[in-house]
């Protein structure tokens, strides 16, 4: 629905990267956000396996699944020059997998990435499948949040102008730089029903 204030407002396509990954839940996640505040002009959600519809979007969302095996299908879709180019004007966010591809520097093992925000990050540094959990996580304000950890990166540095919204154990777990984003856990499975992540993000468009 769009609210009076906003009827005017052009409608936003938000992309979800969708070669592989948890693409869906996030598609249903930007819904949610949306429908929960009037903050927002109307929102499309489109999946995006093509430059031509990366092209069309206002902003992207490289979601969680496997960095190296979507680092690859990148490379095969010919992509990582289009979403550099994307990137250096529309926002882009990265949750766990999508995180490490944005990240500047890779660590155990190194591998290429996008470099968009100035951090460190060590791949599934808090354990393997078995070890995934649900976390109670601090957010900036102190109010807190549920946060759900599958095989999760640890961010091990912030530079420059990096703005740490969230942590856990002492390490950020939700960081912005600019128009870009990311997390190491998963909002978009977060049982309590938290659109914040994705809103913030929204705000970006």
């Amino acid at each position: 629905m769009v609210s009076a204030q906003n009827w005017l407002a052009p409608l936003k396509t938000v992309g979800v990267l969708a070669l592989q990954g948890d693409f869906e839940a996030h598609r249903s996640a930007v819904l949610r956000a949306v429908a929960s505040s009037s903050d927002f002009p109307e929102v499309q959600v489109a999946e995006v396996r093509t430059a031509a519809q990366l092209a069309a979007c206002d902003g992207l969302i490289i979601p969680g699944g496997e960095s190296t095996t979507m680092l690859k299908l990148l490379e095969v879709e010919n992509l990582m020059g289009p979403l550099r180019d994307f990137a250096s004007c529309k926002p882009v966010y990265g949750s766990c997998a999508g995180a490490i591809l944005l990240a500047r520097d890779v660590m155990h093992p190194p591998q290429p990435s996008l470099g968009l925000l100035d951090i460190a990050v060590e791949r599934n540094a808090y354990g393997r499948q078995a070890d995934s959990r649900i976390a109670k996580i601090t957010t900036e304000d102190g109010s807190g949040m549920q946060a759900v950890f599958i095989r999760a990166p640890i961010i091990r540095r912030v530079a420059g102008d990096v703005i740490v919204l969230a942590d856990y154990e002492g390490n950020p777990v939700w960081v912005e730089q600019g128009r870009h984003m990311v997390t190491t856990f998963h909002p978009e499975l977060s049982l309590s029903g938290d659109t914040r992540v994705h809103q913030r993000f929204l705000r970006k468009l």
